[in-house]
């Protein structure tokens, strides 16, 4: 099911890109006209010294928008590139008069890309956006007639003669939405892609210049990423060291002054002594359980001695909420995956239990090539705000340090998901 949810959401977003592509197609060709009638201006009087720039700051304006739409419907970044600011100045530089804005925007190459690409779009966007249409709306349609004549016939034509025709219509019928659904499934998506790839290009974006961008992006993001998990491995370091300052440490002076105060006071008070050493033995064991549970939150046991598997079932079981538990064959995983694939897992249903008021819970994890996939879903209220403490940013940073991904749908009344994919090697 989640396979047709996605395939229609793409092609439903495809055929609003070309819808989108038809109007601003239509539009572009009035643009041109427009900035062809300010250019006249300029030879006809002054106005046009007015006009001009103002048309090429509307022109370089849509590119930048038009730049963006084709760049999320590709999953493509953008180069950053430099221009004129809206008042028509250089960047960082004052605009000193109206003849000085005329001269920076014609001579601007952000204009020059705007304007080639208002002339490519004013053509590839219409023809795209009307091909979007007749693929949807007409194609399946004609198709069906020219195969077969099998035409769905109106409520008075299902008999001639007697015989009934609806042998005829049902596959008519049929063979037509099956052609509609393969058009909006993969036609029309095809179709925005195309329309999207020529806006870029159009607009002077070659695909080295978008690989380029990439990679900046990519840059920025481990940047980012690596200070996070410098951060958070400090902060780690500070919780681990207050934890052992504030408990462990404290009991074992505990229990260093009980066995001390035992020792001086030997077998002249027996009961007194005996008592003292009980209670140094009880805080000895308390403060090897405070370890232990130092340890846990560093890397649990569990998961050295039962596996992901084992160490994922024993979250469920412990989970007030019941959970049902799906774990693929995984293969190898690296130590620190599997240790936040836990943490991941442990969090999540933390929040289940704590937010959610839900009467199930649902974890699946599963290898998908080189990546580890968790995915925690409930059926509770749903509308996650990850600044009210939730604990997803904290899965966040987790899942940043391995340069992984997180996604979390939760709408308001439910259901919610948290999906994290880990890279883990192939």
């Amino acid at each position: 099911m989640s396979g047709i949810r996605d395939r229609t959401t793409r092609g439903a977003r495809a055929g609003t890109y070309l819808l989108v592509s038809l109007v601003t197609g239509m539009a572009a060709m009035v643009g041109l006209g427009l900035v062809a009638v300010s250019a006249v201006t300029v030879a006809v009087g002054g106005l046009g010294l007015v006009l001009f720039p103002s048309a090429l700051n509307a022109v370089r304006r849509w590119a930048d928008w038009e730049s963006r739409r084709a760049a999320a419907l590709l999953g493509v970044e953008l180069p950053t590139l430099h221009g004129l600011d809206p008042d028509g100045s250089g960047v960082g530089e004052p605009a000193t008069g109206t003849l000085v804005r005329f001269r920076r925007s014609v001579a601007d190459p952000a204009t020059r890309r705007a304007l080639q690409g208002l002339c490519v779009h004013a053509l590839a966007g219409t023809a795209y956006g009307l091909a979007g249409l007749v693929a949807i709306l007409t194609v399946p349609g004609l198709l069906v007639q020219m195969v077969g004549g099998w035409a769905i016939p109106l409520p008075g034509a299902l008999f001639v003669s007697s015989v009934p025709r609806l042998w005829v219509a049902v596959p008519g019928a049929t063979v037509q939405v099956a052609l509609t659904v393969a058009m909006f499934w993969w036609a029309v998506p095809a179709l925005a892609r195309w329309d999207a790839r020529l806006t870029l290009r159009g607009l002077g974006l070659s695909p080295a210049d978008l690989e380029a961008a990439r990679l900046a992006k990519r840059v920025d993001v481990l940047t980012q990423t690596r200070a996070g998990a410098l951060d958070a491995h400090d902060a780690e370091l500070r919780r681990i060291e207050r934890d052992l300052h504030d408990g462990t440490q404290a009991r074992l002076v505990s229990i260093a002054m009980r066995l001390g105060v035992a020792e001086q006071l030997g077998a002249d008070q027996p009961e007194l002594t005996a008592k003292l050493i009980r209670e140094a033995r009880g805080g000895a064991e308390d403060a090897m359980q405070e370890l232990r549970d130092v340890i846990r939150t560093m890397y649990p046991p569990i998961l050295a001695d039962r596996g992901l598997d084992g160490a994922l079932a024993a979250l469920g079981a412990r989970c007030p909420v019941p959970t049902t538990m799906d774990v693929g064959d995984l293969g190898r995983v690296p130590a620190p995956v599997e240790a936040a694939a836990y943490f991941v897992v442990a969090e999540a249903l933390t929040n289940v239990a704590k937010h959610s008021a839900a009467t199930l819970a649902d974890v699946r994890v599963a290898r998908d090539a080189d990546r580890l996939v968790v995915e925690v879903t409930d059926d509770g209220l749903g509308g996650i705000d990850e600044t009210l403490g939730t604990g997803v940013a904290g899965i966040r940073r987790r899942v940043d340090a391995l340069d992984g991904e997180v996604r979390v749908d939760s709408p308001v009344g439910g259901p919610s998901s948290v999906l994290v994919e880990l890279p883990c090697g192939s």
